[in-house]
């Protein structure tokens, strides 16, 4: 069996796995990148519609304890401080690729995702003017890993190679149709590092017994507010003919645990009291008008029904439309589940983060054995903040090994 020396192998050509490659090429290293995948960054691909939510412009300083969730919320602070938006958008211009920022910070390509992964192997191949080189391994089925004479040694297709220093990138078990697992905690548990619950984190919430009526405003959205514990996202919501999907209901979906219950506000902009006023200003309005002059109408006519108050607003006392204000306003659901780890787009928990050093990803007890990206237990927000972490963590570590 062939045998290779590198300076560094790692595991997983994705955004963390391939800036981790440049990085340490650029410094002169002799790096290896294996995956199973028959193109590199195949995830980088799918994302933002094809157009890739690169990063958010709010994703460093005090955002990131506020908007990464982690046993250790300062755990990405470092890597993050270290290497921000800003310096990944200074090499997205430098590559000459146009971007635009929608929404709350969100960054996307103007064209292709396809940019950002010629990008990162633009970088890789700019390793040889620094000394060093990056080999990238395609289509290979990762055997055995093992650790001797203070070297990793990976066995991979018909070949095998080692290095002083190895770097977990293969993310975790979202979207296992692309062929992700939870291989990266299988091998960290081999090393002796132990891992956070893994579970579907950006995922769609189903609903079931009295809530299985909405299932027939399949498709039906609003711009609102949804709450789970202190957690709280203003964006639109999606009715499904499984639950709830949409930004705030993925967002809120990270923070939600089984047995826990959401609120939704359908009327996020209204002052308390609005309905009285109504009373006083239409009293021969009714609350589907009062609902139908914000939402659609189905959604209107739904909760209208569910609320009860079919008369004319001038015929219900001012307690009784508080009430059902106050309903509108925390209009709760108790999810039954998710919709899994087919349609999450990340992975929550994964490897323990108080085994791994803030500063280079690299594990306490393990020397030379890194992890990075979504591997570990480190989970943004929804709009560009999990490429982030990607990047931030890829370049720690790539300035380590």
């Amino acid at each position: 069996m062939q045998m290779n020396d590198y300076d560094a192998i790692i595991l997983g050509a994705g955004g963390a796995g391939l800036l981790c490659a440049a990085t340490a090429g650029q410094r002169g290293r002799r790096v290896l990148v294996i995956d199973h995948a028959d193109a590199p960054g195949k995830k980088i691909l799918i994302s933002g519609g094809g157009r890739c939510n690169f990063t958010n412009v709010n994703a460093h300083g005090a955002f990131v304890t506020e908007r990464y969730i982690s046993a250790n919320a300062h755990f990405a602070r470092s890597a993050m401080d270290r290497f921000t938006p800003r310096d990944f958008i200074a090499l997205v211009e430098a590559h000459g690729i146009a971007y635009h920022e929608k929404t709350l910070g969100q960054l996307f390509c103007d064209g292709s995702a396809r940019q950002i992964v010629a990008m990162l192997l633009s970088e890789c191949d700019k390793a040889i003017s620094h000394g060093g080189h990056v080999d990238i391994a395609l289509s290979c089925a990762i055997g055995e890993v093992r650790h001797s004479d203070g070297r990793y040694h990976v066995r991979y297709g018909n070949k095998q190679a080692s290095a002083p220093s190895l770097v977990i990138a293969t993310g975790g078990p979202s979207i296992p149709k692309m062929g992700a697992s939870g291989f990266a905690y299988d091998l960290a548990r081999q090393f002796g590092l132990k891992i956070a619950e893994p579970r579907p984190a950006l995922v769609p919430l189903t609903l079931g017994g009295e809530d299985v009526m909405l299932r027939e405003l399949s498709g039906v959205s609003a711009d609102v507010a949804v709450r789970c514990g202190k957690a709280n996202f203003r964006e639109a919501a999606l009715l499904t003919h499984k639950g709830l999907s949409g930004p705030a209901i993925l967002q809120v979906s990270s923070y939600w645990r089984h047995g826990q219950p959401i609120g939704i506000n359908f009327l996020p902009d209204e002052e308390p009291g609005w309905l009285c006023r109504m009373k006083r200003e239409k009293p021969r309005s009714n609350v589907k008008a009062a609902l139908g002059g914000h939402l659609s109408a189905r959604l209107a006519e739904t909760l209208a029904d569910k609320i009860g108050l079919a008369g004319n607003l001038a015929d219900a006392p001012d307690r009784r439309l508080q009430e059902a204000e106050a309903q509108i306003s925390d209009w709760r659901f108790l999810p039954n589940g998710t919709e899994g780890y087919a349609k999450a787009e990340v992975t929550a928990g994964g490897i323990a983060t108080d085994g791994l050093s803030q500063k280079t990803m690299e594990a306490r007890k393990m020397p030379g054995l890194f992890a990075i990206g979504e591997a570990v237990d480190v989970t943004g927000w929804l709009g560009g903040y999990n490429f982030q972490w990607a990047w931030a963590s890829g370049v720690a570590a790539g300035q380590a090994v």
